[in-house]
């Protein structure tokens, strides 16, 4: 029987091929109560099995060297979370107080900090939840002395090529594997845009679908399905005619990814002359020989968080240094703008506080980027020594999240003087002239950008989170991302006025958000006078493609005209013929 699945397309492309289903162990766990002379042996048994993995994960380590960067960087955090006495030290303390087994202890602790990820308002730092999930399971898995990494059912005639992995969700450990292997691609129950499973499938540039909930328990092994990155969509046992359709679709995607690549070394510009820079997002140094390989003119937006996750303590100023400047090397003189760690501010909630205490608030809304970083002077201290440092060895720029206010510029530039003043006094050297730039990504700043062209050097605009705040819309709730709409007439009124605006000050500005990835919107940016576009590496050349077949003189009256519509169907209908 044919049927369809649903969910989200994190890396495009088509594949066709038969299922691999992977088994994953239960974390649904007995209750045992031990006498108290057995005690002190369970602790141990749960150190030796935290032990046991953490080996597992060093020799995972050793041996990605020739993996995607980003896998190798998502075992350091699996590591990290092991070594993290949240994880594994409050287990103990239940194995002891309760006098229950180890994996009744390891699970409740798990459900605690992941009630606790849940609560972030950064998508990246919510994802983290499925880490730590990974990480335990790994860990009752040696417990239940079922050590490695789920396994993979797959039938020996079967060519890899043709192998669609099928699984509830996949850890670094799992896909580790796939390094040496040449899988079609891989669909998951959970996971989201910013998973690590969506970041290696980029990386792979393998097609992927995420988030499908139900696929694993519905999907048998062998069947035959097409994974639609594009679309997020998953067909199961297609007809001949739908098989028919996607198997030349795939062979066009295929032609038109071979005459992309020979884009790479072309001059970025219109046909009538005007150049483009397409700059590359990143959120990890080991990022940099794909955003170049890719094309990459600069870094666009170097997301710090990563440096911040899964941590007990703060990252020093030497370990950010080392970072930084593995970025700023690595891009051999081609600019590098560095924001500032976007992190929420629900950390100052406690776990144990009750629906009766306060009313829970919306993270989104609270003490987050900018906001916490000059509520935390030290901190902020730290991170921007660290980045003035980096910045004697090429061009860096200094980015800030989530401005909204006149004094929080005033105050991050002061914080700047300070952090410079500092090193000056030690002699350390570093760019005087380090140009400092700030998101606008809340329609607030988006309305009153005069407030930061005045102050600041360059702009960049944030399409992702402009969108949420200014259709009030939560990307990562099901139930309303359908809301989600960059075509939505007060969208492209805030997008048009803040570049018009930049463009009339001569202050730099430019998109990083997913709008500037998307091929279908580069016309419209470029009509509304954009000319500094930052994306995942992976979409570049796309972006470059529409780019080289683009006349400014003709398309900045047409989009002039489009921005006047405010329905939404006749928008998509402009912009269809934009892209004619």
């Amino acid at each position: 029987m044919s049927f369809i699945l649903h969910g989200l397309g994190v890396s495009t492309g088509i594949a066709i091929g038969r299922a691999m289903l992977m088994s994953h162990a239960t974390l649904e766990v007995s209750h045992l109560t031990l006498a108290p002379r057995l005690v002190d042996k369970e602790i141990a048994r749960f150190d030796a099995a935290v032990a046991a993995v953490k080996q597992e994960l060093v020799q995972m380590r050793e041996h990605a060297e020739h993996a995607p960067a980003e896998l190798g960087a998502f075992i350091d955090i699996h590591t990290m979370f092991l070594e993290d006495n949240e994880l594994v030290g409050k287990p103990r303390e239940i194995i002891r107080e309760r006098r229950c087994n180890a994996e009744w202890a390891l699970v409740q602790q798990m459900e605690h900090l992941v009630g606790q990820f849940e609560e972030f308002d950064d998508p990246y730092l919510r994802e983290r939840r499925f880490d730590v999930i990974q990480v335990v399971e790994r860990v009752i898995k040696e417990l239940l002395g079922h050590p490695g990494r789920a396994s993979l059912k797959a039938g020996k005639q079967t060519k890899e090529e043709s192998l669609i992995v099928v699984a509830h969700d996949l850890s670094p450990a799992d896909t580790i594997a796939f390094k040496d292997h040449r899988f079609a691609s891989f669909i998951t129950d959970v996971g989201g845009a910013t998973s690590h499973t969506a970041i290696l499938a980029r990386s792979m540039a393998i097609p992927a679908v995420l988030g499908l909930e139900n696929a694993r328990a519905l999907i048998r092994d062998g069947e035959q399905l097409i994974v639609d990155g594009l679309r997020g969509v998953v067909i199961v046992n297609p007809d001949a005619r739908v098989l028919d359709e996607y198997r030349l679709r795939a062979e066009q995607i295929e032609l038109e990814r071979t005459k992309l690549r020979q884009l790479r070394s072309a001059s970025t510009q219109t046909i009538d002359g005007v150049e483009i820079a397409l700059h590359a997002n990143i959120e990890l140094p080991g990022d940099v020989p794909d955003a170049l390989d890719d094309g990459a003119e600069g870094i666009g937006l170097f997301r710090t968080e990563f440096l911040f996750l899964n941590r007990g303590d703060m990252p020093d100023e030497q370990e950010q240094f080392e970072a930084y400047k593995k970025v700023v090397k690595g891009m051999a003189g081609r600019p590098v703008t560095i924001r500032t760690f976007d992190l929420g501010a629900d950390k100052d909630l406690k776990p144990e506080a009750t629906a009766g205490d306060r009313v829970k608030t919306n993270p989104a809304l609270g003490r987050r980027a900018i906001r916490l970083s000059l509520a935390e002077p030290k901190m902020f201290q730290t991170q921007l020594r660290a980045i003035l440092r980096a910045s004697r060895f090429g061009p860096i720029k200094l980015l800030i999240p989530m401005l909204a206010h006149a004094h929080e510029i005033d105050q991050t530039l002061a914080a700047v003087e300070q952090a410079k003043s500092s090193l000056r006094g030690e002699k350390i050297a570093f760019d005087e002239h380090i140009q400092i730039g700030g998101m606008i990504e809340i329609p607030a700043a988006a309305l009153a950008v005069g407030i930061f062209l005045r102050r600041l050097d360059f702009l960049s605009i944030g399409t992702n989170d402009l969108i949420q705040y200014t259709l009030a819309i939560d990307r990562s709730d099901e139930q309303v991302a359908a809301l989600y709409d960059p075509l939505h007439p007060a969208v492209l009124m805030l997008l048009a006025h803040t570049i018009s605006s930049a463009e009339k000050a001569g202050v730099p500005v430019s998109v990083c958000g997913e709008m500037a990835g998307d091929p279908k919107l580069t016309r419209l940016l470029l009509g509304m006078g954009l000319r500094i576009f930052s994306m995942h590496p992976s979409q570049i050349l796309k972006v470059k493609s529409r780019v080289l077949k683009s006349e400014l003189a003709e398309l900045a009256p047409n989009v002039r005209k489009m921005l006047r519509l405010d329905e939404p169907a006749r928008l998509r209908e402009a912009l269809e013929k934009l892209n004619a």
